[in-house]
């Protein structure tokens, strides 16, 4: 389990000093975030939990973990970007988190567009994004991660990353990588996270099923991002982009 002094000599790595919260067991950390962030908290503030007992992914389905068997934490960010661009940091998280499992552990875990990390085609791990706009401007930006060391009972098709890999350890060389990369102040964001996350993803160059941002289903070939994040595909009818939702990635034949 992370500690209060965890988050805060990892957020030292950085360095940055904000507020942390390390709890044992809380219904999600992307919910305390959130409270935290519409209080007021500034960037940087860090929430983790060693157990979720509502844990969230993205179009509200449910996370589940193995008690202090995850690395589960979420970030307050205050990015100085058009809310149209908040997906970027989604993208952003997930790269960081897959380079620092890499570099760490070895074990070559790879980003499916758009937030779930992947270890021989299991789900380990992923990104949970949620924001407020208010003014035509971005109040907050909450990212929140969650990665398996070992698999959740019962959830068909996740695994673990390993249970031996330290929490600190995996938290700190994530940080590393994100506040690398983060900065906001100049409009090199979107051209930084891609890449970043091209040469760890496992959707580019795939056959996938997807729906476009005009929600018409299509199967086309990924081949790049755009500035937003959006996933460019290649189809028999021209180039399409995909905003929202799942991809499916099909196998030949």
């Amino acid at each position: 389990m992370l500690t209060t002094d965890d988050l805060v000599g990892a957020l030292g790595a950085i360095p940055v000093r904000a507020p942390v919260r390390a709890e044992e067991v809380t219904a999600s950390t992307n919910a305390t975030a959130v409270e935290l962030a519409r209080a007021g908290s500034p960037e940087w503030t860090l929430v983790s939990a060693a157990h979720q007992t509502e844990g969230r992914g993205r179009l509200d389905r449910s996370w589940t973990d193995a008690p202090d068997g995850s690395l589960l934490f979420s970030l307050v960010l205050r990015p100085r970007i058009e809310p149209a661009r908040a997906g970027l940091l989604s993208l952003l998280a997930g790269a960081c988190m897959t380079t620092a499992i890499r570099d760490t552990t070895g074990r070559q875990v790879v980003c499916k567009w758009p937030n779930d990390l992947l270890l021989h085609e299991d789900k380990v791990g992923g990104v949970l994004l949620e924001s407020a706009v208010a003014d035509d401007a971005l109040g907050y930006v909450v990212v929140g991660v969650g990665v398996n060391l070992t698999a959740p009972p019962g959830v068909e098709g996740a695994s673990g990353i390993g249970e031996r890999v330290g929490q600190r350890s995996l938290l700190t060389a994530f940080l590393v990588r994100f506040a690398s990369t983060y900065t906001t102040e100049d409009a090199s964001l979107p051209e930084r996270v891609r890449n970043a996350w091209m040469p760890v993803s496992a959707t580019i160059g795939q056959l996938v099923e997807a729906t476009t941002l005009d929600g018409r289903a299509v199967t086309g070939r990924a081949v790049d991002l755009d500035g937003f994040g959006s996933l460019r595909l290649s189809t028999d009818t021209g180039e399409v982009r995909v905003g929202f939702g799942d991809v499916a990635h099909l196998r030949p034949g």
